[in-house]
């Protein structure tokens, strides 16, 4: 690779190798603990996947209740997330992400107390509001951290996160469930939504004392550091002011309408993979939680795989609106086979895993987007404007396997429509974003 100077303000300059290595260095900062920190806010948001296998029994609850509960969550986060980010514009990072994260935390223990249809719809309307602004949060903060050639790799990043909660909180949470299963009287699920809510009250705790809201504020970097990360983040415009004023500018732009609506197409099949999986394996015939778990981990592995290749490919060729594309045909005809896999296991696995892959992996690919066609002051309300609104799509979702299943006995059905909108949400970026999108504004 050519070794280019980096521009920066009245400071010796930087050549693309120490450039590199500033933001590798930025990376190891704040990544390791971010990724954390989302792997349990999905960990929190997807339990109740593996928590119906048990209390829908329990409490007697129908398919279509639960999607709804699970779809509730994203009702709150729709309402919710906009203030969240325009309160992180003029509070900062460091106590925006730590008041989300301890909310969250004690909410999603409380789940362990509910009884009635009504009771999951309250607490997870709750746990949704509770959790709004946090990953648009986490966007918008990277935007202050990082260049745009950057920003491909580091959602990924945080996106492993989410595939790391189902890695690792498949088979924790049904272990949990088989293992803890009538300790000091309770269920397992209810000892699930415990052990699993008072992490993310730990996180936000250290969220607080450890994060530094903007560059120019931490300690660890040199002043001509800061200057360097300012001028690559300042460099496409991206001043950060904030305000009703940046709302209103947002709302002008036309391709945010493009944003929403495709971000509800992808978002769509992404969380039914996440709510439905464990009961898709269960009604094929497996029966032990523990395998339930193992199986879904394995699926969830090819999600995080997804995020690195997926994003990896389309930071090197700089391109974004074709590899979206390619993501959500593998999801739309991954979902198209599974009837017919419905037979073995193993093949139904492989079609989630690939489902998952290119899920997750479209995903990354969809939030290098919406920054190049975002100004500067109207990136925090843009972007919680596409999560919240484009984020119906999340509640819309599982509530309509969830009827689909009450009413024809299967989630297949439901599943393919969601593959073909995937489809169509793509095809709108191809034919709206009119150049091949770089990820540099």
């Amino acid at each position: 690779m050519t070794d280019v100077r980096v521009p920066t303000i009245g400071l010796a300059e930087m050549s693309l190798s120490e450039s590199d290595a500033l933001y590798r260095r930025v990376t190891l900062r704040l990544m390791p603990f971010l990724v954390i920190c989302y792997l349990t806010a999905y960990l929190d948001r997807a339990n109740i996947s593996f928590a119906k296998l048990q209390f829908m029994g329990d409490l007697g609850f129908s398919e279509a209740a639960y999607g709804l509960g699970a779809g509730l969550f994203f009702l709150g986060y729709v309402l919710f997330e906009v203030p969240s980010n325009m309160l992180m514009q003029r509070i900062g990072a460091r106590q925006t992400l730590a008041r989300i994260m301890v909310l969250w935390g004690l909410i999603s223990a409380g789940m362990m107390f509910v009884s009635s249809p009504a009771q999951l719809y309250v607490m997870r309307f709750l746990l949704g509001a509770a959790e709004a602004g946090f990953f648009p949060g986490l966007v918008y903060y990277f935007t202050f951290w990082y260049p745009p050639y950057w920003r491909g790799r580091v959602i990924g990043y945080l996106t492993m996160g989410a595939a790391g909660a189902g890695i690792i909180g498949a088979p924790l949470s049904t272990w949990i469930m088989v293992h803890f299963a009538d300790v000091l009287g309770l269920r397992g699920w209810q000892w699930l939504f415990l052990v699993e809510g008072v992490p993310a009250v730990i996180l936000g705790c250290i969220a607080f004392f450890l994060l530094t809201d903007r560059p120019e504020k931490a300690a660890w970097l040199s002043p001509r550091e800061k200057a360097i990360i300012k001028v690559d983040t300042m460099v496409a415009g991206e001043a950060h002011h904030g305000g009703m004023r940046s709302l209103r500018d947002a709302l002008r732009n036309p391709m945010l309408y493009v944003g929403i609506i495709v971000y509800f197409c992808i978002m769509m099949p992404f969380n039914a993979i996440t709510f439905w999986m464990p009961t898709l394996l269960k009604d094929i015939g497996m029966k032990d939680l523990f395998e339930i778990g193992l199986l879904s981990g394995l699926v969830f592995f090819a999600g995080g795989l997804g995020t690195y290749l997926v994003g990896r490919s389309s930071d090197r060729a700089m391109e974004r609106r074709w590899h979206l594309t390619a993501c959500c045909v593998v999801i739309a005809a991954s979902f198209a086979l599974l009837p017919l896999a419905s037979h073995s296991v193993a093949m139904t696995v492989v079609l989630l895993a690939c489902a998952c892959l290119a899920a997750y992996g479209g995903f990354v690919v969809f939030w290098t987007i919406p920054p190049t066609f975002l100004s500067g002051e109207t990136k925090a309300p843009g972007i919680a404007l596409i999560t919240s609104l484009g984020g119906i799509g999340a509640f819309v979702s599982p509530t309509l396997v969830g009827w689909a299943k009450t009413e024809f006995g299967t989630v297949y059905t439901g599943l393919m429509v969601l593959g073909v909108v995937a489809v169509i949400g793509a095809m709108l970026i191809v034919v709206t974003v009119k150049r091949p999108v770089s990820g540099k504004a």
